[in-house]
């Protein structure tokens, strides 16, 4: 359970903007309703990358892909700015199987009679991959209870579905793997607690995959900055199966800012005197350039709200929603958009 939503029960629909653009919605999820499956909360949005990038996580983290496509390019191209339609589906536990089976294999030419891919698809992944794009095949469901609460807080989230605390007074700290490795975690960490910044819920991780590419989908999306270097790899190079320290950061309204001026510039070499980048930085942008990596500069904090809110899901991940409380433990006030 997460604040009332039982995942093993819920799925998320997410109507493509292919369905939408055909003016399909309302016969998919009408098909749905009549295999049994109750669905509720439709509601329509205008895609973000980060969005699709979550949704499309296993893709753009599965490193043994021989797909010639530039899939982060493609998901882009999708959904980014596109017009999609999310819903839950209620059932019993195995709903997800249940509709996956409905909305058949992800070829609409593949998949079988009856299925909603099969009856109203019109495209095929050869055609798809022949003009280097996505295969339009309508629809896509949940795999399974943590795939339901990963989509849930990804679509959902414009809508504030789910209460939690205010972000505009909490940030995420993330100490890199360069921090954790030369020891200097609690060193970052007491240097923002001296600001006057409050430091909670310090969890230690080994990076999956799937997070530094989320976390960093900006530099997938803007690969083309990059013409030297590889950015799934450096990505992967830097942090998958590193282990990496995160905390939660509370204070008042206008944190990130402060963190971010605290921290100071991503080249350590450019940072002012007195930040964290600055003092404990040993690296350079000149010479990851030169070496065609990523720049080791310790720590990241949130932008902003909204970049807390990903990043808490990100690292901490949504099953730790109880972790968003105040210090003392007293839930934080959600702001007047949550009521």
């Amino acid at each position: 359970m997460v604040d009332g939503v039982d995942f093993d029960r819920r799925a998320v629909i997410l109507c493509k903007p292919d369905a939408v653009a055909r003016g399909l919605v309302h016969r998919i999820l009408g098909m749905i309703s009549n295999a049994g499956i109750a669905v509720s909360d439709r509601m329509d949005l205008v895609a973000q990358p980060w969005q699709a990038h979550v949704a499309y996580r296993d893709l753009l983290a599965d490193i043994g892909r021989r797909d010639m496509r530039d899939l982060p390019s493609c998901i882009d191209a999708a959904f980014a700015g596109q017009t999609v339609t999310v819903a839950l589906a209620h059932g019993e536990p195995g709903v997800h199987g249940r509709l996956r089976q409905l909305i058949g294999h992800t070829d609409p030419t593949l998949a079988v009679p009856g299925t909603i891919r099969s009856e109203l698809g019109d495209d095929s992944i050869a055609a798809a991959r022949a003009e280097k794009r996505l295969v339009r095949n309508l629809v896509d469901t949940s795999d399974d209870p943590a795939g339901a609460r990963r989509e849930y807080g990804a679509w959902y989230w414009p809508d504030r579905t789910l209460q939690v605390s205010d972000f505009d007074r909490c940030s995420v700290i993330l100490c890199k793997p360069d921090a954790v490795q030369r020891g200097l975690v609690d060193a970052v960490l007491e240097r923002i607690a001296a600001a006057g910044v409050t430091i909670a819920s310090r969890l230690d991780v080994t990076v999956r995959p799937w997070q530094a590419h989320v976390h960093y989908w900006d530099l997938l999306v803007d690969a083309d900055w990059f013409p030297d270097r590889n950015i799934p790899q450096c990505l992967d190079d830097t942090y998958a199966g590193k282990p990496v320290t995160v905390a939660l950061a509370y204070g008042e309204p206008g944190i990130h800012a402060l963190l971010r001026q605290l921290i100071g510039h991503f080249d350590p070499t450019r940072a002012a005197v007195g930040t964290i980048r600055r003092d404990f930085g040993n690296d350079s942008l000149d010479a990851a350039l030169a070496e065609k990596r990523l720049v080791h500069n310790l720590i990241h904090t949130s932008d902003d709200p909204d970049a807390a809110r990903r990043d808490f899901g990100t690292w901490f991940g949504a099953a730790r929603r109880e972790l968003l409380t105040s210090p003392t433990g007293v839930p934080l006030q959600p702001t007047q958009s949550d009521r």
